[in-house]
């Protein structure tokens, strides 16, 4: 079935009849959250007589008193499931008509509903264009069949289009088709990612599987010589401060715990700035947001995990009966929180530093982060330590 985007619904509202803005609906769905938002999206378009329930025991008694134009009608529920429900709508269906336009997420649902008496259905998560289009399409054709009692030629065309949509949905569902466009775009993202200047990491574009073995030792190695200096930096900074570290010595154990955790901050941002990049999500003028964001993560994480590897620290330090183990314990949850939050602010002006400057962010990311990672989170528990633990 044609999908139909928002300006489309927002059209079709304007069309409607008074007729149809005054249809009697009924929302049946166990869901609160669910009614709230359908019920909303049906009153703003302007239909007057919206009422809901989530006990779907009383979806007969309600329709047999107020003979509902339209029943959304959720299947999955729990007592009695919507296949249950329009089984008890068939007996209270004076008219023979069954005015049901059922709510799933599931692919296999919707054949076995509209085979079951259904006249059309609503996909989860909802769309507004689509809610309002298929809730005008059937109520057009639900007040037509009351007010003639046969099939007029809207009705027929109507009839046609649904038993067209189930081979459609025989062959290809909604999910299925939504999966194939992602498939499409990520496949042409992965081209133009592919085709872009892979210089940071020496994988240039001209580089094929076919490339000798040489030439792609000339193009890759250089960038792993830039990895190892930044390596030696990340050391740099634990040779700085060997002082604390041989005269607090416990401090060693902590240093790769506290560069694993601030990496993984890192590389969780990372990620999902790199998944806004590629998908066009991330705008210009979202960049201080995400930024804000991540700062705001990283310290309630940071902070978290803090007291946990404080805890510990202060266990250690006691087994080893250092008089300095409350101002350990300190020490590292303030390095745990700091280098959190640096971590994640990184993890998001890395890459987009890097796609500025020309260069790809998936493949040269990683080389930059896990050094910014490792300084700081290695510089601010060494750095505290000489300053806090006497």
């Amino acid at each position: 079935m044609k999908a139909i985007d928002a300006d489309s619904a927002a059209n079709t509202v304007v069309a409607i009849s008074p007729d149809i803005f005054s249809a009697r609906i009924l929302i049946v769905d166990d869901q609160d959250a669910n009614v709230l938002l359908l019920t909303r999206m049906l009153e703003g378009a302007g239909y007057t007589s919206v009422t809901s329930t989530t006990d779907p025991l009383e979806v007969c008694a309600l329709h047999r008193t107020n003979h509902y134009d339209l029943i959304l009608l959720d299947l999955q529920m729990p007592v009695m499931d919507g296949f249950q429900v329009m089984e008890g709508l068939k007996e209270a269906e004076a008219v023979g008509y069954l005015p049901v336009l059922v709510i799933t997420a599931q692919p296999g649902h919707k054949l076995r509903a509209l085979e079951a008496g259904a006249k059309d259905f609503i996909s989860k998560p909802f769309d507004l264009g689509e809610v309002l289009a298929r809730v005008y399409n059937m109520l057009e054709v639900r007040l037509l069949h009351v007010e003639t009692k046969n099939y007029s030629k809207a009705l027929e065309r109507t009839v046609k289009e649904v038993e067209a949509s189930h081979e459609l949905i025989r062959r290809q569902s909604d999910e299925v088709k939504s999966l194939y466009e992602k498939i499409i775009v990520e496949q042409a993202r992965a081209l133009e990612l592919s085709a872009q200047p892979g210089v940071m990491m020496g994988l240039e574009k001209e580089e094929r599987l076919s490339t000798p073995w040489s030439r792609s030792l000339r193009l890759r190695h250089p960038w792993l010589q830039v990895n190892l200096l930044t390596a030696f930096a990340a050391g740099g900074v634990v040779f700085l401060f060997q002082g604390i570290i041989n005269r607090v010595v416990i401090l060693a154990m902590f240093l790769p715990v506290l560069a694993g955790q601030a990496g993984n901050t890192g590389c969780q941002t990372l990620a999902v700035t790199l998944r806004g990049v590629f998908s066009g999500e991330l705008k210009a003028g979202k960049v201080r947001g995400l930024i804000i964001k991540e700062a705001l993560l990283g310290l309630m994480n940071g902070a978290i995990v803090g007291v946990v590897g404080a805890l510990v620290m202060y266990f250690v330090a006691a087994t080893q009966h250092l008089s300095s183990a409350p101002m350990l314990s300190a020490v590292v949850f303030l390095a745990m929180t700091g280098s959190c939050v640096v971590s994640s602010v990184c993890g998001a002006l890395v890459p987009l530093t890097l796609r500025r400057l020309g260069f790809d962010p998936a493949t040269a990311s990683c080389i930059f982060l896990t050094t910014a990672t490792d300084m700081v989170s290695m510089g601010m528990l060494l750095g505290l330590a000489t300053i806090l633990v006497k």
